[in-house]
């Protein structure tokens, strides 16, 4: 499964991402997708954990939780239509 990161501070890195999800488990990939135009991040992750437990302690704990200043919202990614 891939976790959705969205209402990112758009001073987060991927370390900062990685850090935060590394509490509940190895994270096995992490991006911050940019603007293909801008080069800028775009506010918003994806994680993916290397345990499905963990991901889903992940994102029951951190939805709606104020991160870096912002309230991140947390939940399984949907498949692009």
């Amino acid at each position: 499964m891939t976790i959705y990161v969205g209402n990112l501070s758009f001073d987060a890195e991927v370390e900062d991402v990685q850090q935060l999800f590394g509490e509940y488990g190895q994270v096995s990939k992490c991006s911050l997708p940019l603007d293909r135009d801008t080069g800028r991040k775009r506010g918003f992750a994806f994680v993916e954990l290397a345990n499905a437990a963990d991901e889903t302690k992940a994102i029951d704990d951190l939805q709606d939780v104020e991160w870096m200043g912002r309230m991140i919202r947390v939940n399984k990614a949907e498949p692009r239509r």
